[in-house]
C-alpha cells in the first residue's frame, strides 16, 4: 500500500482502481445493495465518508454504455448488441479484477455491464439563492442528458420527445420540464437499450441544507420532491434499482412522499455498517502498510468513535490526509472540510441549557436524547429531538446506546462526541460563543497560569473575565451552577492536553471538577465550588475553609492517584455575588 498514492479527494472508481492508488475494497457494497429486496434505497451517511465513491463504483459496475453506441442503430440489433452489451460490459469488468465482489457467484456477475445508468450528484450544490440554485440544478440535468445524447438520433425517439430533449441540452425547458427530467430519461434510456435503467443520486440532500441556511428551503424541498418522486414512483417497469445518498433522512412527507418501494438504512441501521468509513481492522491495516501501527491509540483517540450501527468506523478523509501529511501530523482534517454553518446556527440559537449539555458533552459526558431518523429541517429550532437527530445523523455525535419508550412512541439514544477532532467543532462554536465578551488574550492567560499552577494570575484573570460575563442576575437561583458551568466551559481549551471531568465519583464522593493531564507528569487538579451563605454570617475565610476540609475528607483526589499523578493541587473557587476567590490547600494566605 504504501508504494501507492493517497486518495485524497478521489471519488471516481475508475480513476481509484487504474490510478495507482490505496484503495480500501468496498466492492460488496454491490453485493448487498443487489440482496436487498428494495427498488429504492436511500442510504444518509456524513460527509466524507465514501458515498460518492460507492455511487461512482455502482455506476461502473451496473453501467451497460461507457463506449458510444452507433448513432444510427438500436442496440437490440445485431451489430449494436455486440458493441454495447459484449463489449462494454467487458471494458468495465476490467476495474473490479481482484476486488472481492468478482468471488460473490455469478448471480451478481450477471448484472456486470448489463444497465444503463443514471448519475446525478449534488453535492456541489450549495448556491446563496433560490434563483442560482436552480440554475446550477438545470446544468447538472443538461450534463447528464449530453452524456447520453445519442437518444436524439433513435428511430425510436418521437418528435415531441426530441423537442422536449433539446429544450433540456439547451437550458430552454421551464421549472417543470427538468422536474420531470429524471423520469423522463429513465423512460427514454430503458426503451432504448430495452433493458431496465439504474438511477443513482448522490449528495440529494446538499442543496435542501443550502435552502435552509439561505432562506430557499420551501422551493428547493417542493423541485427535489417532484424531481425525484417523478423519476422513482410508479416506474417499475423501467427502473432496475435506485440508490440515494445524503447526509440525513428528509421527511418523506417534504420529499419522499408515495414513494411505498423506499427502503431507508441511516447510520442507526446495521445494513451497510462496514461499506461507509473504515473499520479498526481496515485502520490498522493501513497503518501496517505504512509503519505507522506504534500511533494507533494516537490515530483512535483522533479519528475514531464513530459508530455505524453496532460498528465502530473511522472517517476515511481523515485517515487518508493523516497517512498523506508529511509530518504525519494528527490534526482536524474532516472539520475543516466544511463551515459548519447549519450546525453553529442551529447551536447558536439555543440558550442556556443547550449551552451547558454542550460542555458536558466537551468534557467527554453523554447525554440520553429522543432521536427522530426523518429530519424536516425548517422545523429543527422549534423541536429538540430534531437538533439532537440532525447532529447524530451528520456525524457530529455518536451513539453509544438505545432504548424504546413505549409509553412515548419514541426511541432514546445515549449521545456522546465521537473523537476529538469532532470535540474541536464544539469548542469552536463555545469560543466564539464567548466572543466580545471575553478577550481571547486574557482566556489564554487565565488557562496557561492555571497549567502552570500559578494560583494567583489564574485567581486575578478569572476575576476579569466573571466582571466581564456575567451580571448580577446570573447569580439568582443556585449560584454555585453557574460559576461550575463558566469555569468548565472555559476549561475546554485546554481539552486536547487535560481530560475534563464535572461531578464524579472519586474517593468517598463527587468533587465538583477535575482536571486530569493527560502526560502524568503535569499537574492535576480537584476544584471545589463554594457560595458564601450570608444568611449564615459565613465568611470568605470559612467557605474556603469548608471547601477545603471537603475535598480532604473525601480524598477526591483518589482518581488522580491512581492515574499516576503525584502533582495535585486542591483548589477552592469561593464567591460571593461577583466576587470570586481561588485558594488552594495550605496556601497560606489571608483573604
Amino acid at each position: 500500500m504504501k508504494t501507492k498514492r493517497l486518495p485524497v479527494g478521489v471519488s471516481d472508481f475508475k480513476d481509484m482502481v487504474t490510478g495507482n492508488y490505496c484503495y480500501v475494497d468496498k466492492t460488496l457494497f454491490i453485493k448487498e445493495i443487489i440482496d436487498k429486496g428494495d427498488k429504492i434505497l436511500l442510504v444518509p451517511r456524513p460527509r466524507r465518508f465514501g458515498k460518492t465513491l460507492n455511487l461512482s463504483m455502482l455506476k461502473y459496475f451496473y453501467d451497460c454504455c461507457p463506449v458510444m453506441p452507433s448513432p444510427a442503430l438500436e442496440p437490440c440489433s445485431p451489430a449494436n448488441e455486440t458493441n454495447i452489451a459484449g463489449l462494454a460490459g467487458h471494458s468495465y469488468k476490467k476495474l473490479f479484477d481482484s476486488l472481492a465482489i468478482l468471488e460473490a457467484g455469478r448471480e451478481y456477475l450477471d448484472k456486470l455491464g448489463k444497465h444503463p445508468v443514471i448519475f446525478i450528484s449534488f453535492r456541489s450544490i450549495k448556491e446563496l439563492d433560490w434563483e442560482s440554485c436552480l440554475s446550477k440544478t438545470k446544468q447538472l440535468i443538461q450534463d447528464e442528458y449530453l452524456k447520453h445524447d445519442y437518444l436524439l438520433n433513435s428511430p425510436g425517439m418521437k418528435y415531441p420527445e426530441k423537442d422536449y430533449y433539446k429544450r433540456i441540452i439547451d437550458l430552454k425547458g421551464n421549472k417543470g420540464d427538468y422536474e420531470n427530467s429524471l423520469e423522463k430519461l429513465l423512460i427514454f434510456l430503458s426503451r432504448f437499450y430495452h433493458e431496465r435503467a439504474v438511477i443513482l443520486i448522490d449528495e440529494y440532500d446538499a442543496p435542501v441544507h443550502a435552502g435552509f441556511t439561505y432562506g430557499y428551503y420551501e422551493e428547493i424541498i417542493n423541485f427535489m420532491r417532484n424531481f425525484l418522486c417523478g423519476g422513482l414512483k410508479d416506474t417499475d417497469q423501467y427502473l432496475e434499482k435506485s440508490v440515494v445518498t445524503g447526509i440525513m433522512r428528509i421527511a418523506k412527507e417534504s420529499i419522499f412522499s408515495g414513494l411505498n418501494n423506499l427502503g431507508v438504512y441511516t447510520l442507526v441501521s446495521e445494513e451497510f455498517n462496514d461499506q461507509f468509513g473504515f473499520t479498526e481492522k481496515e485502520v490498522e491495516a493501513l497503518l501496517t502498510d505504512f509503519d505507522l501501527l506504534d500511533r494507533y491509540d494516537e490515530v483512535q483517540y483522533w479519528y475514531n468513535g464513530y459508530r455505524f450501527g453496532s460498528r465502530i468506523v473511522y472517517n476515511p478523509w481523515s485517515i487518508v490526509n493523516f497517512l498523506g501529511s508529511k509530518a504525519k501530523e494528527l490534526k482536524p482534517y474532516w472539520v475543516n472540510t466544511s463551515n459548519n454553518q447549519v450546525v453553529e446556527t442551529l447551536l447558536s440559537r439555543g440558550g442556556k441549557e443547550l449551552k451547558e449539555e454542550l460542555e458536558l458533552l466537551i468534557r467527554g459526558e453523554t447525554l440520553e436524547k429522543a432521536v427522530e431518523e426523518n429530519i424536516v429541517l425548517i422545523d429543527i429550532t422549534a423541536h429538540e429531538d430534531l437538533l439532537w437527530s440532525f447532529l447524530l445523523m451528520g456525524g457530529y455525535l455518536k451513539q453509544t446506546a438505545k432504548r424504546m419508550d413505549e409509553t412515548a412512541g419514541k426511541m432514546y439514544y445515549t449521545l456522546a462526541i465521537p473523537n476529538m477532532e469532532v470535540r474541536t467543532i464544539y469548542i469552536g462554536i463555545i469560543n466564539r460563543y464567548f466572543t466580545g465578551k471575553i478577550e481571547n488574550k486574557k482566556l489564554e492567560i487565565m488557562l496557561k497560569a492555571l497549567i502552570d499552577g500559578d494560583i494567583k494570575l489564574f485567581e486575578k484573570m478569572l476575576r476579569k473575565i466573571v466582571a466581564a460575563v456575567f451580571s448580577y442576575h446570573d447569580f439568582s437561583g443556585e449560584p454555585e451552577k453557574v460559576y461550575h458551568a463558566l469555569v468548565a466551559g472555559l476549561l475546554v481549551w485546554i481539552s486536547n492536553t487535560h481530560e475534563i471531568k464535572s461531578n464524579r465519583e472519586s474517593g468517598y464522593g463527587r468533587y465538583d471538577i477535575m482536571i486530569i493531564p493527560r502526560d502524568i507528569t503535569g499537574l492535576g487538579y480537584v476544584i471545589e465550588f463554594k457560595a458564601v451563605d450570608k444568611d449564615e454570617n459565613e465568611t470568605v475565610p470559612s467557605a474556603v475553609a469548608a471547601a477545603l476540609e471537603q475535598i480532604e475528607e473525601k480524598k477526591y483526589e483518589t482518581e488522580l492517584m491512581e492515574r499516576g499523578i503525584e502533582n495535585i493541587k486542591k483548589l477552592a473557587v469561593v464567591f460571593s455575588g461577583k466576587d470570586v476567590y481561588v485558594k488552594e490547600n495550605n496556601s497560606g494566605t489571608e483573604l
